[in-house]
């Protein structure tokens, strides 16, 4: 087994409890709009939360989902270019963002559909968020879909790695200034990160622990080149015991996502949070509703 050396990041673990804006304030305002990321550095977000996304003219925009339908009107600007193919979400027709250019995409309104309020916003690019945030609040990229993109011959991981080197984000003064975290689902792009940018804490996302739950082997395989893990929250509350096991590795625990309409057992967003900061143990989490973060001294 090849055993994969890197070195110690600059930023390892948290000192306290920290809020992700989920694709910035998005419970008030669109997601991945600047109007949206402002909200949340107005709502004291610790990270803002970018996925990224990858345009036909190689710029990394910011951007959930692989296709444009849902978050803009791209069906009424350009309504002939459509997929039909079911692995974008099944039958119907989208629109894949990586087939339009920057400018193309700049066309597109990405507000009105959350709220008439928001008309004209548009989506947001990887360095535009960026220039956005610099010493403000920290930035937190999510390496979206690599393997559609690997499968188009575009390499996510160079890309990020090259704008994060240009920009200095992985330098030691940087990183005090403006935090940054990497995270993926993809395992294969948060090992390439461990290497090529070895002082970024990198998260890896879960989704399932797999048969059998979270093991101390697969832990301590992931602590070889994660700095921490983020698991969907109901995997945490299912082994909650993952905690201080990723802890005892040296590994930072981010949970997702909590949204204020979608709370389960909880009577309000707020005490979701603090159970799973205060009685899990949890270090951070993602939220649409960074405002009502239970912040404690």
């Amino acid at each position: 087994m090849t055993v994969l050396l890197v070195r110690t990041p600059i930023v390892l673990a948290v000192s306290s409890k920290q809020v992700v804006a989920h694709r910035g304030a998005s419970g008030y305002a669109p997601e991945h709009t600047l109007a949206a990321y402002r909200l949340a550095m107005e709502q004291k977000a610790d990270f803002v939360e970018q996925d990224l996304a990858i345009t036909s003219d190689g710029v990394l925009m910011c951007l959930h989902d692989d296709t444009l339908e849902r978050t803009t009107n791209v069906g009424e600007v350009y309504p002939h270019r459509f997929t039909k193919d079911s692995v974008f979400g099944g039958s119907g027709k989208h629109w894949i963002a990586n087939d339009f250019t920057l400018d193309e995409i700049r066309r597109l309104d990405s507000g009105r559909w959350f709220d008439p309020r928001f008309a004209g916003s548009r989506i947001a690019t990887w360095q535009e968020a960026i220039e956005l945030m610099r010493g403000k609040a920290g930035l937190y990229p999510e390496l979206k879909s690599p393997p559609l993109y690997s499968s188009r011959g575009i390499d996510m991981v160079k890309l990020l790695v090259a704008s994060v080197t240009k920009n200095g984000l992985d330098r030691a003064d940087s990183l005090r200034a403006t935090p940054m975290i990497i995270q993926s689902f993809d395992e294969e792009s948060i090992r390439r990160v461990a290497t090529e940018l070895p002082t970024v804490p990198r998260v890896l996302l879960m989704e399932s622990f797999g048969e059998g739950g979270m093991t101390d082997e697969r832990l301590r395989d992931i602590a070889r080149f994660a700095t921490g893990i983020a698991p969907a929250k109901e995997l945490i509350e299912g082994q909650p015991d993952v905690v201080k096991r990723a802890h005892d590795l040296g590994m930072t625990v981010t949970a997702y996502t909590f949204r204020a309409g979608d709370t389960g057992r909880f009577p309000n967003v707020r005490e979701e949070m603090s159970h799973f900061l205060y009685t899990l143990g949890i270090d951070a989490l993602f939220t649409n509703n960074p405002d009502e973060f239970p912040r404690r001294p």
